[in-house]
């Protein structure tokens, strides 16, 4: 990892946030920087001259996650917003899962549980099978560019998880190119906060009308059970439900799409450790709890605010502060984990917070886990000389979008 001075960290202003990277599979090396120097909460400038408290240390930002005296309700006054993006988001009148403090939270969260269960989860699988050996054969096969490359990114991340969730939430396969292309948008950091609204009004239209049609004919599928044991008998309001199939929609695919691009890269760049996985299958679950750790997708982390005085890591945060958790600097704590910046994928790494942790640990963490194993296996059965046709260096990174990720991932085999 790069090193910077300790100017960049120790000035009587705060700090910018977001910080640069300097490589492409670290973190920001300010993080690492302040957490040598032993500030796990550190004062730092957002883009709209706020500052906010950073949180870079793991067992700190588990103690934020797990305590009642932080709200997650962007509407609240001071709430941090990292980026124009998250700002423009934050402007959004629909009351969003991850928005919500109990009891409200509460009583959403518990009406999805049951659809991610491990025994419902463990009934998608052949769903996620299929789509996974579909894409992976037909990667395997596709022409090549006149570089004898493949992009693993256009031919299997992005359509692989966009699939399942087309399946599991009973919307449309071949309405998944548009609701790709508005949530690019909507997660972009660079986008305008106009673009966000459109873009997320977009999607709201879109689904309005696909639970419009589902309320008169509900299938046997996420959204049609949502209907059918939760709208009809008003324990949801249409209003609800259409926020949870767009969140749903967005989280279903965004954030898995971009860890598989990633995991295809890794195994390019490790082959020894790919050798490892393929002669010890078992360690594949471990190895995709590393893969969450080590790269860390959420670009910018988490987002809450104090509603009371409280201290961490004995710093105190009074009511009506922000505070931003650096989820990817928890996740290379020294304190945390043993030699955090290699990839090993014979470790287990089941303590990372790329889920997050407490009442918000994403919900959808199982099916998560579960495409990315079937994923890892496929690739490293079908495609066992996996290695990248360009440089590392020549690789486009996504700096700019809430969600990080490489955008195409030439390979050969």
């Amino acid at each position: 990892m790069t090193a910077i001075s300790s100017a960049t960290v120790d000035t009587d202003e705060p700090p910018p946030f977001p910080m640069p990277r300097r490589w492409p599979l670290d973190p920001p090396p300010a993080l690492a920087e302040l957490r040598r120097r032993g500030q796990p909460l550190t004062r730092v400038r957002l883009w709209d001259g706020s500052t906010a408290w950073l949180v870079t240390r793991h067992a700190q930002i588990r103690e934020v996650l797990h305590s009642p005296a932080f709200s997650s309700d962007t509407s609240s006054p001071g709430f941090p917003k990292a980026t124009r993006a998250a700002a423009a988001l934050a402007g959004d009148a629909t009351r969003w899962l991850v928005r919500l403090d109990p009891p409200e939270h509460t009583r959403i969260r518990r009406i999805l549980a049951k659809e991610f269960a491990p025994r419902r989860v463990a009934a998608m699988r052949p769903i996620v099978q299929c789509a996974a050996d579909t894409l992976i054969e037909r990667l395997a096969e596709a022409p090549p560019e006149p570089d004898g490359a493949v992009d693993l990114v256009r031919e299997l991340a992005l359509p692989m998880p966009a699939t399942v969730i087309c399946r599991i939430l009973g919307v449309p396969n071949e309405d998944r190119e548009f609701f790709q292309d508005r949530t690019h948008v909507a997660m972009s950091a660079d986008a305008s906060p106009y673009e966000v609204r459109a873009a997320f009004a977009d999607l709201r239209d879109y689904l309005d009308r696909l639970l419009r049609e589902k309320e008169n004919d509900p299938a046997d599928d996420l959204l049609g059970r949502l209907i059918v044991d939760q709208l009809r008998p008003g324990e949801l309001t249409h209003e609800e439900l259409l926020t949870i199939a767009r969140l749903l929609l967005i989280a279903g695919h965004d954030t898995t799409a971009n860890m598989v691009g990633l995991i295809g890269l890794s195994l390019a760049r490790h082959p020894d450790q790919a050798e490892l996985l393929r002669e010890n299958p078992q360690l594949i679950p471990g190895a995709v709890e590393e893969l969450l750790r080590y790269h860390s997708v959420g670009n910018h982390g988490l987002s809450r605010i104090a509603t009371a005085d409280v201290r961490i890591g004995g710093q105190l945060v009074r009511a009506g502060e922000g505070v931003l958790l650096a989820l990817n600097s928890g996740n290379r704590d020294e304190a945390a984990f043993e030699r955090p910046d290699v990839l090993d994928l014979s470790r287990g790494a089941s303590a990372h917070l790329t889920f997050g942790a407490g009442i918000h640990r994403c919900l959808g963490a199982p099916l998560a886990l579960l495409e990315l194993e079937v994923v890892l296996a496929g690739l490293l059965e079908r495609l066992p000389g996996l290695r990248l046709a360009v440089p590392l260096e020549q690789l486009s990174f996504r700096h700019d979008m809430l969600t990080y990720g490489v955008r195409a991932l030439p390979v050969r085999w």
